[in-house]
């Protein structure tokens, strides 16, 4: 078992299903989003009786605190294709993320296809550079980034100009060696450093929802992500993210709104 099935294995119990989230999967002294996320999905999947979420959406009411965690569920319709599931987790009285789902299972849908899109052109992972510093949080130990030499993250160069989208790219694998899942994957949605964090006087962005669309299960090895902003509007933003294997199939994409805090 992995690190991510390990920190997001769910129990029966009278409340619906009963975990304990880990605090290595922490941003601060709160659980990340996207293992948040993963949590809530696993325990959706075995309510729902279904193998893949195809579409999750949270919404992060209330910061929890690493440690027990209920998490009630409701098979909304369950389906020949899909079933559609919301999930609450809840710590004591207080509910602090609500999550709405439609589940599946992947690689067995026929059906028309069209992609106009493809992995922008960065070097291998074996060519990219890992980010150096102490000041990443918890949670970032839990993976392993590559970035290009030249990107904003290894350089450190300022924000774009005003009218340019704020973006970062780079490889993702999970830090203990497992291969990605499809609740990896919405882990990963979360895990890349802000594109904002470019932006002088930035400190805090937290999530206020994240909506994440799997389209294929991913091979072993490397996922390439990248994440584009191009609204910022009154501390509200926008990020935009694809992720990809390495064979260039498309493996998600993600969308959310996030809130920016000056230091």
């Amino acid at each position: 078992m992995s690190e991510l099935g390990d920190d997001t294995t769910v129990v029966r119990s009278a409340e619906g299903w009963s975990a304990t989230m880990n605090p290595r999967w922490n941003v601060g002294s709160a659980p990340h989003g996207g293992y948040l996320l993963a949590l809530g999905a696993r325990a959706m999947l075995q309510a729902g009786e279904r193998a893949d979420p195809l579409t999750v959406t949270a919404h992060f009411v209330k910061p929890p605190e690493p440690g027990p965690v209920t998490v009630a569920t409701e098979v909304v319709r369950a389906g020949r294709r899909y079933t559609t599931v919301a999930a609450a987790l809840r710590q004591g009285a207080a509910e602090r993320v609500r999550l709405l789902g439609a589940l599946g299972e992947l690689g067995g849908q026929r059906g028309p296809t069209r992609v106009a899109a493809a992995p922008p052109p960065i070097p291998a992972p074996e060519d990219c550079v890992t980010l150096g510093g102490s000041s990443a949080p918890e949670v970032a130990g839990r993976f392993d980034f590559r970035f290009p030499e030249d990107s904003p993250w290894v350089v450190r160069a300022g924000a774009p100009s005003h009218g340019e989208p704020l973006e970062v790219t780079g490889w993702i694998r999970l830090a203990d060696g497992s291969d990605p899942s499809t609740l990896a994957l919405l882990v990963f949605s979360d895990a890349f450093p802000p594109t904002v964090l470019s932006m002088r006087h930035v400190g805090w962005v937290p999530t206020i929802e994240l909506t994440v669309h799997v389209r294929a299960k991913p091979a072993p090895g490397w996922v390439l992500g990248t994440f584009r902003t191009r609204f910022l509007i009154d501390g509200l933003m926008e990020e935009d993210g694809e992720l990809w294997g390495q064979d260039g199939r498309l493996l998600a994409h993600t969308r959310q709104l996030a809130v920016v805090l000056e230091r």
